[in-house]
């Protein structure tokens, strides 16, 4: 009966329902109206919507089930993994860095857009770190492995990448002033929208959502980002408001005639938990360790992923500039 019982609450956790439980049980549905019980109605959403996409690719026979198996794996290792670590960065930084922040704000809708504004720059930062640095690249990679796109993907995380992830954007927000509780409030909604944005076409086929796709980052926009088609490499970093993309030069709309491919450049084996998870860290330490001189190795850890000390290299920002030059040359012919 134990086992029953965790498995059930297993089951209940992965939907995210125990708040929604709760609630119910206590007959007074006026608490839905609250913070908490508007997250209880939330949460849920995403966990269900994978649920159904999962149904809607056996009747629509693109089951995807080498993606689903792998994630399911990561998303196991992860809950297993989680239980003997406990890593409180965004405590640590919110009692370490509070003290320094440049102003003050509070819980106002003027605050929460600022709030907002900073938190994408500081998810831009993030983000754009986690391409560009191979290091980071080693715990970012395994969310880029999967060779289909579905709602699953979002739970497709090396463990370390959230505590580097969360290092960094609570540390710019909180020294820009965004104060905790408005913090939480932008990452619950952050978060919700983040997973939403990694939905399949099993469940939405044309992910631009019309004129939206010129205002916010859509899942098309996503999808772009989760393509290794040369066009696409390292492009859209943010999660909702695009504006700090358009700013650095990395905003890139989704050609309907370019047929996405997803997954990363290196030939992996999508289905192999171990060359997912763990591959690129392999790599890396196979590169370091036949790197010749001590420069080279900390380049190999610093340097752009696809970086060699060799010279003939080719990073995501070498090919896409040689794909749009070529782009260019031809169209001018």
């Amino acid at each position: 009966m134990s086992i029953l019982k965790s498995l059930w609450n297993e089951i209940v956790g992965f939907f995210g329902i125990n708040q929604f439980i709760e609630l119910i049980q206590q007959n007074d549905y006026s608490l839905f109206l609250t913070y908490e019980g508007i997250v209880a109605l939330v949460v849920p959403i995403i966990p269900f919507l994978i649920f159904l996409e999962l149904i809607l690719g056996f009747v629509y026979k693109k089951p995807q089930t080498k993606v689903y198996k792998v994630i399911f794996l990561i998303y196991l290792f992860n809950r297993i993994v989680g239980r003997f670590i406990s890593i409180g960065i965004v405590a640590f930084c919110i009692g370490a860095l509070q003290q320094f922040a440049l102003l003050e704000t509070s819980m106002t809708w003027y605050w929460f857009i600022y709030g907002y504004v900073v938190w994408e720059f500081a998810h831009f930062i993030y983000h754009f770190l986690a391409h560009k640095v191979r290091l980071f690249w080693c715990l970012h990679a395994t969310h880029h492995s999967p060779e289909e796109m579905n709602l699953s993907v979002t739970h497709a995380h090396f463990i370390l990448e959230a505590p580097y992830a969360d290092f960094i954007r609570t540390s710019i927000c909180i020294l820009f002033g965004v104060e905790p509780i408005l913090l939480f409030t932008i990452m619950f909604v952050d978060g919700t929208y983040g997973a939403f944005i990694h939905v399949g076409e099993n469940l939405v086929k044309d992910a631009r959502f019309g004129f939206l796709n010129k205002l916010i980052l859509t899942p098309s926009h996503h999808r772009v980002h989760h393509a290794r088609n040369p066009l696409y490499l390292d492009t859209n970093y943010c999660n909702l408001l695009n504006i700090w993309d358009r700013i650095f030069g990395t905003y890139q709309e989704e050609d309907p005639s370019l047929k996405i491919d997803y997954g990363i450049t290196r030939s992996i084996n999508s289905g192999n938990f171990i060359d997912v998870y763990f591959g690129e860290i392999i790599h890396l330490v196979k590169d370091v360790y036949r790197a010749p001189g001590l420069l080279n190795k900390i380049k190999y850890v610093f340097f752009a992923p696809g970086w060699s000390h060799q010279g003939d290299y080719q990073t995501a920002k070498k090919i896409r500039a040689a794909y749009l030059k070529k782009t260019v040359s031809l169209s001018s012919n």
